[in-house]
Formats: C-alpha cells, sequence, structure tokens
C-alpha cells in the first residue's frame, strides 16, 4: 500500500477547507469518502471536492473496507464516541483538537485504540510548521540566553453567539477552540511540562461557556509564562519568549498558512538589533504525511498519544483553575 485511503466524518467547514485539501496534496493520502447525517450535504461535498463515495451516516463510511483512516472534525463533545467507534472498526484515526473534553476521556480511547491496533493522533497542525523548530533551535543555541518568560495568545471576535463554538453541550468554549494551541505552544517550545496552572475567565452567563480566559503556567525550570484566548477580542496568534539577552516573537503562530506562500515570520530582537527569518511549510500537509507514514511505513509519529495526555492534563488543570479559583498543581 503506497497510499493511504481517508474517510471524513462530516462536512464541517475546517474538513471542508483545510484537511480534505491537505490530504489531497501530500504525497501519500487520497480521500476516497466523505460521510454526513444528511445525505445531500454529504453528496454535495464529494461532487465539490472530487471525493468518489458519499453516506449518509458516519456508521455506512466505517463499514466501507476500502477505507484506512479517518478524519473527525465533529463537535468536540462527540469526539469519544467516534473515535472508540472508528478504532472498533479498525480505523486509524486523526480527530480534532481538543481531542476530548477531559483526560479520563481520552485514557478510554486511547486503550480502545491500542486494544485495536489502531494508530491515533491529535490534529495539532500548528506543530508541523517548521518555524517552530526554527524558534526551538534558537533557544537551544543560547540566542537569547536564559529564557525566563513566555506568553502565547490566540482570539478573534466571534460576532455570531450562536456559533457552535458557544455551545455548552457541545463542550464550546474559547479555551477549548483557540486556548488550547497556546498552552500546547508554551510545552512544545520550551520543551517542559508544567508543574502548576492558574486560570481566570468570563464565563458568558446564557451561554455558560468561557468567552475570554487568561493565566499562567509554572515550569519546572522556574520560568513562567502566560496565555490567554477570547471570542471576544480582535484577531491575534501570536508567542513570545522573553530571554536574558533578546526576545522571539512569531507573529502568526497558529495559522501562517493563511498568509501568502503558507510563510511564518520570526522576529529575533537582539542587542545587536531586529531580524527577521522567514519560514514556509504547508503544516496541514504535512500533518497527514507524518500520520500516513506512521500507518504506511512504520515510521514514528511526531505528535505521540503520550504527548495527547501531558496536553489534556493541562487542559483540566486549566479549566479546573478558572472554575475553582485554585492554582491547580500537575
Amino acid at each position: 500500500m503506497t497510499q493511504l485511503k481517508w474517510g471524513v466524518l462530516s462536512t464541517a467547514k475546517i474538513g471542508r477547507t483545510q484537511v480534505i485539501p491537505a490530504i489531497q496534496r501530500s504525497t501519500n493520502g487520497e480521500v476516497m469518502a466523505i460521510a454526513s447525517r444528511n445525505e445531500k450535504s454529504a453528496k454535495q461535498t464529494a461532487e465539490e471536492l472530487n471525493i468518489p463515495r458519499a453516506y449518509g451516516s458516519y456508521e455506512a463510511l466505517l463499514d466501507d473496507p476500502a477505507i484506512d483512516a479517518v478524519y473527525i472534525p465533529l463537535p468536540n463533545a462527540l469526539h469519544k464516541e467516534w473515535v472508540i467507534k472508528a478504532a472498533e472498526k479498525k480505523k486509524h484515526v486523526l480527530c480534532e483538537k481538543p481531542v476530548a473534553i477531559t483526560n479520563e476521556e481520552l485514557v478510554e480511547m486511547i486503550t480502545v485504540c491500542e486494544k485495536n491496533n489502531v494508530i491515533f493522533m491529535e490534529a495539532f497542525m500548528y506543530q508541523f510548521h517548521p518555524q517552530h523548530q526554527k524558534v526551538k533551535q534558537f533557544i537551544q543555541d543560547g540566542v537569547i540566553g536564559d529564557i525566563a518568560f513566555m506568553r502565547a495568545s490566540f482570539s478573534f471576535y466571534l460576532e455570531d453567539r450562536s456559533n457552535i463554538r458557544l455551545n455548552s453541550d457541545l463542550a464550546g468554549g474559547s479555551m477549548f477552540d483557540v486556548g488550547c494551541y497556546t498552552l500546547h505552544a508554551i510545552r512544545n517550545i520550551l520543551d517542559e511540562e508544567p508543574t502548576a496552572a492558574y486560570a481566570h475567565a468570563y464565563y458568558h452567563p446564557k451561554l455558560k461557556v468561557d468567552t475570554t480566559m487568561a493565566g499562567t503556567l509554572t515550569m519546572p525550570s522556574g520560568i513562567l509564562a502566560s496565555f490567554d484566548s477570547s471570542f471576544d477580542s480582535t484577531s491575534r496568534e501570536s508567542y513570545e519568549v522573553v530571554g536574558s539577552k533578546g526576545t522571539i516573537t512569531v507573529t502568526s503562530a497558529f495559522r501562517p498558512d493563511t498568509n501568502e506562500g503558507m510563510v511564518g515570520e520570526i522576529f529575533l530582537q537582539t542587542n545587536e538589533g531586529t531580524e527577521v527569518i522567514t519560514e514556509a511549510g504547508d503544516q496541514y500537509a504535512l500533518m497527514v504525511e507524518n500520520f500516513a507514514d506512521a500507518i504506511l511505513h512504520d515510521q514514528p509519529l511526531f505528535y505521540y498519544t503520550a504527548k495527547m495526555q501531558q496536553q489534556m492534563k493541562v487542559l483540566d488543570a486549566v479549566y479546573e483553575s478558572s472554575r475553582t479559583g485554585q492554582v491547580i498543581s500537575l
């Protein structure tokens, strides 16, 4: 087998506009089928995106023996159910973030995937863009000295208050939707796991989800990191690493694919001045290629289940802190 045969559960926008085209651009995968609970929607999307098969139920797609793996961009609250059902049908699973609502859920999902010998990965696509490896190399080489602080922000103004991202029954909220990237970036760039988390949030009185959240993580090295996410503020997607000799700022930290040429910019500021370094990369295609290589050629996953569990534990702690007002030890 030289090409991974993909199925997609739902016609969600992220799949239609980002992940399906990325699989179609990739060197080792092809989209064979798409499913929706609305068969008309599935057929229309299949026609628009040149997908051979359309199904009117998720179960029908999972029963297709030609499908090797599925991509799941369903609402957050449905991830556990369909990851488990896909694994039980021996389909490998790439699932949108956050992969679960709690770490307890994730442990159950991982257990079922391992029992059925399927590859399971959370779709944190941003980490595959080469700009982050460049940043980590600068830090490793001591270019900005000893790190003291990091901040990460991801927000956008969500005018439509009926949007699924604000549905409490489907595990909506700014932290689950965009804030999880900030937590991941801090852990990824600093290459440490926090020992404590503290967060405050504005929980919308009617919607019952966080529309803004901010907080801090304490790292074992002593580095402090701040994070914030929001549906109530303008678009921001950046992180900054502050050291004793300079700073590194990444301005398109999570969606450089929206820039011309998929280019990210790194601003390196030291006593010698400011240098702008550009890095281009197709982060969605790199993600699906890494996932497919793990299945087709037994290559290591860039983002494996142990890392997913660490991310989920931090996300759990942040939500617990935002609700209790307490510092949560990890």
